[in-house]
């Protein structure tokens, strides 16, 4: 009997509440002869991943873990920062995916102009970079922030209705019609957030595990 291969989904940062988050919200990815979703947090990692000085400190760590984890068919960094995305991909064979760069992806083929959703003002610029990185700033519309921190988005009561607010402003007064959540912290408001917005809501999470799916599927065609 052949195991099915697994989709490894690793948070960057310490708290486990990220991690149950998207976790919860990757349910309906799983089904019965799919592969096997497993969601860890890297324990050494800092509690949120906010700075340009965090992104550096886990990427070697998350290296580290790719090599120990040789048997996975795929990885995810769930981290909107994609830090260590390729060194993570120079450790291993199997493919490695980037939240950020699969949302902003899946975004493109959603609508005309995307907005993200950043938790705070200090993430930003480095979002922006790398949206110019990826060729992609004309279909840019802004980004605009909850002013809160990891911790605060993943589990805070007031998170859905701040987020609904900063939505409604990337739409109103930025023009896109459809929007990026920028936090792995966020994944489980996706859909109450999409009913509320009326447009098309991208959890990057989700979307960088339907790649990995359909990476592992196809390899094994």
């Amino acid at each position: 009997m052949m195991t099915r291969p697994d989709i490894l989904v690793v948070n960057p940062n310490s708290n486990a509440v990220v991690t149950a988050g998207f976790d919860a919200a990757l349910a309906p990815l799983r089904f019965s002869d799919g592969p096997a979703i497993r969601c860890v947090t890297l324990e050494d990692g800092p509690y949120g991943v906010e700075t340009q000085a965090d992104v550096e400190s886990v990427s070697l760590p998350l290296r580290r873990l790719v090599e120990r984890e040789q048997g996975a068919g795929a990885f995810v960094i769930a981290c909107y920062s994609d830090p260590g995305l390729h060194v993570c991909r120079e450790g291993t064979k199997a493919p490695v995916f980037g939240i950020c760069e699969a949302g902003l992806l899946t975004a493109l083929a959603r609508g005309d102009r995307f907005g993200v959703i950043a938790i705070g003002e200090g993430t930003m610029a480095r979002h922006q970079r790398y949206v110019r990185q990826m060729g992609l700033y004309e279909r840019f519309a802004g980004e605009r922030p909850l002013k809160m921190s990891v911790a605060e988005s993943a589990a805070g009561e007031n998170t859905l209705a701040r987020m609904i607010e900063v939505g409604r402003d990337l739409m109103r007064l930025d023009r896109c019609d459809v929007i990026v959540m920028g936090c792995a912290g966020m994944s489980r408001h996706r859909r109450p957030l999409e009913e509320a917005l009326g447009v098309p809501v991208v959890d990057p999470v989700l979307a960088a595990v339907t790649m990995a799916i359909g990476a592992v599927q196809a390899a094994g065609a």
